[in-house]
């Protein structure tokens, strides 16, 4: 069963803010829905935070003029501590232009404990993060926040905030088990994130974030790809903490849990000065093609440097798979840059087809993108 994305369209912003008000929600912003003008940066490092693995051993490159900094043994100085890894995501975005540097947080991990114990053996000073992104509503993104906010809110700006894609990211998820039953998925829950003084923007449509990166917004699926299965959604209101709030319709308040969607997973961007887009999808579970269409359509660049991050392609069949990286390689892009959920078949499907485009990545992995 498929839900429609059209149904889904008819929100009014008067409608949003009455439902949350109610519920006592006055830290949210909506984006503008203007056109954007998209920023160019001079430079941007990506600091792996958080991933499913660490290799000691894998060394450092350069591949189409991005740099790869190898994670080395990233351990404390007794040796005693070393990085955490698990099943999630969190990428640290440091871009300059000119002389202003930003800082930007991208999604937490699965738990605070890897985010914060990763951060210290990686000497991040969080005083330097001015804002935050949650890609989309999986707790393996999401996870670590609250914890991540109760360590470091302190030395982070008063008026912080987290540009979260939609409504989308608030829904109860749960998973599918062997005996069919569905299993716990978890909440984001606005409540915790007002808590610590944090303002949700919701970022349907394309927004600038810091003035260096933009975000896509919903993102059209307008390529060969399709969902490939995994959580379900309930969209019933709970105490005023879940996501509905005029959003959805009568039937998807049922209770009834339906096939995840992703209806408001959005990714992040850099347009690298001389060099292109650098397209960064946590998941891309709406697909890593139609992903880096939009950045395009959106910025006017057609260009590509680098498609970056999860591209849930772990669980594809292997001739779809295929199709896939085909699909890929023909965005030209310079670097391939795969993590998380894209999933080792994909790796080695990638660096048959584009031998000379992927570098591979671990957790404490820096890159380097322009000058």
């Amino acid at each position: 069963m498929s839900v429609d994305l059209r149904r889904r369209d008819f929100l009014k912003s008067s409608a949003l803010f009455a439902g949350m008000a109610a519920a006592g929600f006055s830290c949210v912003e909506i984006a503008s829905a203007a056109q954007i003008e998209v920023p160019t940066v001079d430079k941007l490092a990506i600091r792996v935070l958080v991933d499913q693995q660490h290799d000691q051993f894998l060394r450092g490159s350069t591949v189409n003029g991005v740099v790869h900094e190898g994670p080395g043994a990233a351990r404390s100085a007794d040796a005693r501590n070393v990085l955490h890894n698990e099943w999630g995501l969190s990428l640290l975005l440091e871009s300059q232009r000119a002389a202003d540097q930003q800082t930007i947080l991208l999604d937490f991990g699965y738990t605070s404990p890897a985010i914060i114990n990763n951060m210290d053996l990686l000497k991040v000073d969080p005083a330097k993060i001015k804002a935050l992104i949650v890609s989309h509503g999986h707790i393996d993104h999401y996870g670590g926040l609250i914890g991540f906010l109760e360590r470091h809110r302190a030395v982070l700006p008063p008026d912080l905030k987290l540009y979260a894609g939609g409504e989308d990211n608030f829904c109860h998820r749960t998973s599918r088990t062997s005996t069919g039953a569905y299993g716990e998925g978890g909440t984001l829950e606005r409540k915790q994130i007002a808590a610590q003084n944090v303002t949700t923007v919701l970022c349907e449509t394309p927004t600038v974030i810091q003035g260096h990166a933009f975000t896509t917004g919903k993102i059209k699926r307008n390529s060969v790809e399709k969902i490939l299965p995994n959580t379900f959604v309930d969209y019933t209101e709970k105490d005023g903490e879940s996501c509905s709030y005029g959003h959805y319709t009568a039937a998807e308040l049922q209770g009834k849990m339906v096939p995840d969607e992703h209806v408001h997973e959005h990714a992040t961007c850099f347009n690298v000065r001389g060099k292109g887009l650098v397209v960064i999808s946590s998941c891309g579970h709406v697909g890593i093609v139609n992903s880096v269409r939009q950045a395009q359509e959106i910025s006017g660049v057609q260009k590509v440097h680098a498609i970056v991050g999860g591209f849930h392609l772990g669980p594809a069949p292997a001739d779809y798979l295929k199709q896939i990286v085909s699909e890929v390689k023909s965005l030209d892009p310079d670097v391939v840059i795969p993590m998380h959920c894209s999933g080792l078949n994909f790796l080695l499907e990638a660096c048959a087809q584009m031998p000379d485009q992927v570098i591979n990545t671990s957790t404490g992995s820096k890159l380097i993108f322009g000058a």
